[in-house]
């Protein structure tokens, strides 16, 4: 009985860090809309962020003629590829996700907003 209870409480601790909120690709296109002054989607143009064109899955800090922060290249290894969970951090807090200083300092603090603008990023991937 003390073996499943453990049991249940470990799982009810883990439950918030196992679930993602699952993201709606077209409620996401309408939040990009707050990114697409510094980003764009479209072509592989940089602005004053780099285009995120095919990010999702690409390496951090790789888009060619794009200056990135110090803190981000510092860190590019250690992020790999772009993913749902280390874009999820990045868009949350930019600053603390790098642990130094970022170029972005747009913060999305809704956690379905995330979600919703990761789905989009990952819908143009297909």
């Amino acid at each position: 009985m003390k073996l499943k209870l453990a049991l249940a409480g470990l799982m009810i601790a883990l439950a918030p860090t196992l679930a993602h909120a699952e993201g709606d690709a077209a409620k996401g296109e309408k939040v990009y809309k707050k990114c697409k002054s510094c980003h764009t989607v479209k072509k592989e143009k940089n602005k004053v962020g780099p285009h995120l064109v095919g990010v999702f899955g690409r390496a951090a800090g790789s888009v060619e003629g794009f200056k990135y922060s110090k803190a981000l290249k510092a860190k590019a290894a250690e992020i790999g590829n772009w993913n749902e969970t280390n874009l999820d951090e990045w868009l949350a807090n930019p600053k603390k996700f790098l642990g130094g200083r970022s170029k972005m300092t747009f913060k999305l603090k809704k956690e379905q907003q995330r979600a919703d603008v990761i789905a989009y990023l990952k819908s143009l991937a297909k």
